[in-house]
């Protein structure tokens, strides 16, 4: 089975153009205004009308407010929610539309204990543990943490590149892998060629 492969962090259109040429299977648009890879409603907007078919739009929020979240909802043709806060299985579930959780690794049995609270996820993202940034931190963590034992798909993010990610397959095993950092020449600004790279690598392993 091919792992899947997520883009995150996309700002422009020739950049959403690349992953889906580079065979990606979602986009992560941010909604979360401190972070340098945050897209407006109307940019997302635009994006999202360049995704074809069979491709995932996903939007990302860090501890957003119930409005906001309908608001955009309302204006972006999402198929998923990503929640990369602190946000309660209950507040993730109000939407009616399938949703992944964030998790920021930093100890023993967080993964397992998470997979538990949030299991009306379609998904687990685990990430490197920064008390700065939720998410976007360009570091790795310890794959050792990671349970074999998976009652949700996992998502292995955090410092993730085309350098490491066959090697983070290999190990992990995870349902996916996204990326946002790993394939940028600056942030949001994404590189064509490290994007092709990364979805082979991914592919390859």
């Amino acid at each position: 089975m091919s792992t899947r492969v997520k883009i995150c962090g996309l700002t422009r259109i020739g950049d959403v153009g690349a992953a889906v040429d580079a065979g990606a299977d979602a986009l992560g648009f941010v909604f979360y205004d401190p972070s340098p890879r945050a897209v407006t409603i109307e940019q997302a907007k635009v994006l999202a009308r360049n995704v074809p078919a069979f491709v995932s739009v996903v939007g990302l929020f860090v501890n957003p407010s119930e409005a906001f979240v309908r608001e955009v909802l309302d204006r972006v043709p999402l198929d998923l929610l990503q929640f990369h806060g602190d946000e309660t299985a209950e507040f993730c579930n109000r939407f009616g539309r399938r949703w992944i959780k964030a998790v920021r690794v930093r100890e023993a049995g967080q993964i397992e204990r998470a997979m538990r609270e949030y299991r009306q996820a379609s998904g687990l993202l685990i990430d490197a543990w920064d008390p700065d940034r939720y998410g976007g931190t360009g570091h790795s963590f310890n794959w050792d943490l990671i349970p074999s034992e998976r009652p949700l798909p996992l998502i292995l993010a955090g410092g993730l590149s085309s350098a490491n990610v066959a090697d983070a397959v290999e190990k992990v095993k995870p349902w996916a892998v996204d990326v946002s950092g790993g394939v940028e020449k600056a942030k949001g600004i994404k590189d064509i060629e490290k994007i092709s790279d990364f979805v082979k690598e991914a592919h390859r392993a």
